[in-house]
């Protein structure tokens, strides 16, 4: 049999008069609001700063004077010659010969630099050649040990300067390999001799390109 509940017991017998009567109060409460209560608006409050007064002042206008210049300075007196330091002055003649033999003013003297650098020619009919040819330079490279163990190869480029005697007086890396091959080649150009160039015959300053070589056999 199933089991009935008992009237005073069952808490949903009154749950739908319950809320229908809650929302008819609600409902006269709103009626109510607006008829009584139609114009409800926040009160609006207006803070007033209070003003200050400001105070204008007359500023005088100023007027620059002009000054009157400083009084010059008075002139330094100067000692005339006397009447018997006068008698004493020869005046030369100042007529011209035309007929006199003028000697020609001395040629002004060449001043002579100890400090300017020779100049060097670029290209000359006979270039400077070293002696023993190039082979020569080749035989006095010393192979750098750090070069050997990295295995660089190659050339390095060595600008020579070469006087009137045959003797380089500067050289110059145009292009190198590093690890102390461009010390090595360098070394070995300025201690080579060379034959100098010449120009129309005569010997002059001359530089020159000579390309080492670097291969590990």
């Amino acid at each position: 049999m199933a089991k009935l509940k008992k009237p005073h017991a069952d808490l949903m017998l009154h749950y739908r008069k319950v809320f229908e009567i809650s929302i008819i109060i609600s409902l006269v409460l709103l009626i109510v609001a607006f008829k009584f209560f139609p114009h409800i608006k926040p009160t609006k409050e207006v803070l007033q700063a209070p003003q200050e007064l400001i105070k204008m002042q007359d500023v005088q206008q100023t007027r620059q004077e002009n000054r009157p210049p400083p009084p010059p300075r008075p002139p330094i007196p100067i000692e005339a010659p006397s009447a018997d330091a006068l008698q004493d002055v020869n005046i030369a003649s100042t007529e011209l010969d035309v007929n006199a033999n003028v000697a020609p003013p001395p040629p002004p003297k060449e001043e002579k630099n100890a400090n300017a650098e020779p100049q060097y020619f670029v290209a000359v009919e006979d270039m400077p050649e070293p002696i023993g040819g190039i082979q020569a330079i080749q035989d006095k490279i010393v192979y750098p040990e750090i070069a050997k163990r990295a295995g660089i190869e190659g050339r390095v480029f060595v600008k020579a300067f070469v006087n009137k005697e045959g003797t380089v007086t500067k050289v110059e890396i145009m292009k190198g390999l590093g690890a102390g091959c461009d010390e090595a080649a360098e070394k070995a150009v300025r201690e080579t001799k060379f034959k100098p160039g010449k120009q129309r015959g005569k010997p002059v300053n001359v530089q020159v390109v000579i390309p080492i070589v670097f291969k590990l056999e």
